[in-house]
């Protein structure tokens, strides 16, 4: 093994059992298989370094963890904000708006047909890997997805 075959990222922790666990990196999507586990849970966004485990390295081990922390995807009872309305009336149907928040995190305000609302949020929260890989990529904890008729947000929050 070399310093060439160590990565440092940002992962999402996708499987997780006592034996091992599945790193995703959010950046470019590649998988790593740990050949044991080091305490992480599924849905953990671990900032940290993996390198292959010798000698076949067919897997990996975290070797290093500077940041581990939990995420979480919840749907909210609040409508959108006024914000985030306004975003969506200057908007087409189908279009997806980005806009940083102060502080840590975005905003991300779907303009969706009324009578599709509903499903627009359940895939938002289907997709929970997607969900929170772009929330382990914006360093924050929570995914708040709130909506109205014809309008989604999905709020990446410290």
């Amino acid at each position: 093994m070399t310093d060439d075959d160590t990565k440092e990222s940002t992962f999402l922790v996708t499987h997780a059992d006592g034996d091992s666990a599945v790193l995703k990196d959010v950046h470019d999507g590649q998988v790593h298989t740990l050949a044991s586990n080091p305490g992480v849970e599924v849905d953990d966004a671990i900032e940290g370094e993996v390198s292959p485990d010798p000698p076949m390295e067919v897997s990996w081990q975290l070797t290093e963890i500077e940041e581990r922390r939990s995420l979480s995807i919840e749907e909210s009872e609040e409508p959108p904000t006024q914000q985030e309305r306004q975003l969506a009336a200057d908007q087409p149907v189908g279009e997806l708006t980005r806009e940083p928040r102060a502080g840590i995190g975005e905003i991300h305000v779907l303009t969706v047909p009324e009578d599709g609302t509903g499903e627009a949020v359940a895939d938002v929260i289907d997709d929970r890997e997607g969900t929170l890989s772009r929330a382990a990529r914006l360093g924050v904890n929570r995914v708040e997805v709130r909506s109205e008729p014809g309008v989604v947000s999905i709020r990446y929050l410290p």
